[in-house]
């Protein structure tokens, strides 16, 4: 009889993948919005390369994580968690969780970092974190923290099906959250590859999520003029539990414009 299979392998499905089975199925419930941008970096990545020339080290995701910062020191709104029923937590500090690849076990495994205070670091400073992080040597199969606390342990060790009861738990816990979780998150596919479409995420557990996918170069308006230029496709999503339109409106419009003129970058 005729093989209708043919060759196989057989691989485990990890902690890692089922961890984000976990993650994709709480933020499908959601009420989530997505913002599909289009911006033009062409002047900040003349200026990274310029900077690089003279020996700077800059990272693309720093400077993305740096401008993001700025826009919600601005927009505090979205830098928020619910908190119980009836009130929302509005955070001061700005907080980015960026994923970090590893290999472990023949895996390919984004572990997570946190990016504290980031609205308080220079593009420098948060280059420097990065750069630190991905050189060291992962201290377990999910996440670079090296000073976890009890919590973060237990729920790091525990069955699937406690880590299920842990994330309905923390549904509306925004101050627990704000301090494992931090307040948003940053995810570059860009950098794995020259994708240069949109990705729609799921949502995630964040309180704000922006994908970074690949750049792509085409004619641009300049004034009156039509030149090649540098696009960069971004996904921002929202929860609309806390923010609506206009608020909406108002950060992407600064976030933007942040990007297009190549904030803190030296000119």
């Amino acid at each position: 009889m005729e093989d209708r299979i043919g060759g196989y392998e057989i691989k485990p499905f990890s902690k890692y993948r089922k961890n984000v089975a976990l993650i994709a199925h709480e933020g499908w419930r959601r009420h989530s919005l997505n913002a599909l941008l289009q911006v033009d970096i062409t002047e900040a990545r003349k200026r990274i390369r310029n900077m690089k020339k003279n020996g700077k080290d800059v990272s693309f995701t720093a400077w993305i994580i740096r401008c993001l910062a700025e826009a919600l020191k601005e927009n505090k709104e979205l830098n928020a968690y619910r908190l119980g029923r009836n009130k929302i937590a509005v955070f001061n500090d700005v907080d980015v969780a960026i994923p970090v690849e590893k290999r472990i076990d023949d895996e390919n495994v984004p572990m997570a970092h946190i990016v504290r205070r980031a609205n308080e670091k220079s593009i420098e400073d948060i280059t420097k974190e990065i750069r630190d992080v991905q050189r060291k040597e992962a201290k377990s199969n999910q996440v670079l923290i090296e000073d976890l606390s009890l919590l973060e342990r237990f729920v790091l060790r525990a069955p699937t099906f406690i880590k299920k009861i842990i994330l309905v738990f923390s549904r509306r816990k925004g101050l627990l959250k704000k301090k494992h979780l931090g307040t948003v998150g940053v995810t570059s596919l860009g950098m794995f590859s020259k994708f240069s479409g949109w990705i729609i995420p799921l949502g995630g557990v964040n309180a704000l999520l922006v994908v970074v996918n690949g750049t792509v170069k085409k004619p641009g308006v300049v004034g009156d003029e039509i030149d090649i230029r540098e696009f960069l496709h971004l996904v921002v999503s929202f929860d609309h539990d806390l923010v609506d339109g206009a608020t909406i409106s108002r950060f992407l419009s600064r976030f933007t414009e942040l990007l297009e003129k190549g904030f803190d970058l030296d000119a």
